[in-house]
């Protein structure tokens, strides 16, 4: 059973530190590209929704296992037209069929699901023919020092922030599972410890 922390702190603080300004930066970078049928194997509270473009989207579903984020998912602001469906779910076992959607995205969720190999195969499973991850997320820095910083940290972050890890690849992960890098870049976010602000995005296409 989740703790009182897990269910009426946490959603809270997640929805604060994801919708800080550099993290808003990094969506606006990739949610407008999404079209067709799009899939969020994280939606969490909602905070993709005001970047999509109702004219090229023809549904959002998200997918998330908090109540309480759903919650905030389900009232969040998004453009007139925009339709969204916000369902209890896992990445790592997507409830949909093969080839559903036309994209998925995934920004800052590869950091806190159990396994992102298992929730890549998913979106790539899930994703039709050609389909396109868009991703934004945060992760292991290439800098030496840095990494040893964020494995130091990583063990009393974690339970603080819902599960997030500071030391997981993305890029290399992505394409690992299947997935052709279309445009990676990476940074580190501004105004944000180096620690937590090492930032990859882009787009992969389905093989």
């Amino acid at each position: 059973m989740a703790s009182f922390y897990d269910r009426h702190i946490l959603p809270h603080v997640i929805g604060c530190a994801c919708g800080a300004g550099p993290i808003r930066h990094q969506r606006a970078k990739v949610v407008p590209r999404a079209r067709g049928r799009v899939l969020e194997p994280g939606i969490g509270g909602g905070l993709n929704l005001p970047f999509y473009d109702p004219a090229c989207v023809d549904s959002v579903t998200g997918i998330d296992p908090s109540p309480g984020l759903r919650r905030k998912a389900t009232d969040a602001p998004r453009p007139d037209g925009l339709r969204v469906e916000v369902l209890d779910g896992t990445a790592e076992a997507l409830p949909f069929g093969d080839a559903d959607f036309d994209t998925v995205v995934c920004t800052f969720t590869l950091c806190s699901v159990r396994s992102p190999e298992a929730t890549l195969a998913e979106a790539r499973r899930v994703l039709r023919p050609g389909g396109r991850l868009l991703y934004a997320e945060h992760g292991l820095s290439p800098d030496p020092q840095v990494a040893r910083w964020q494995r130091r940290i990583e063990p009393v972050w974690k339970p603080l922030a819902g599960g997030c890890h500071l030391t997981r690849p993305v890029s290399a992960t992505i394409a690992a599972s299947g997935f052709e890098l279309i445009d990676p870049a990476c940074m580190y976010l501004p105004n944000t410890p180096r620690v937590l602000g090492w930032s990859e995005w882009g787009e992969a296409r389905r093989g």
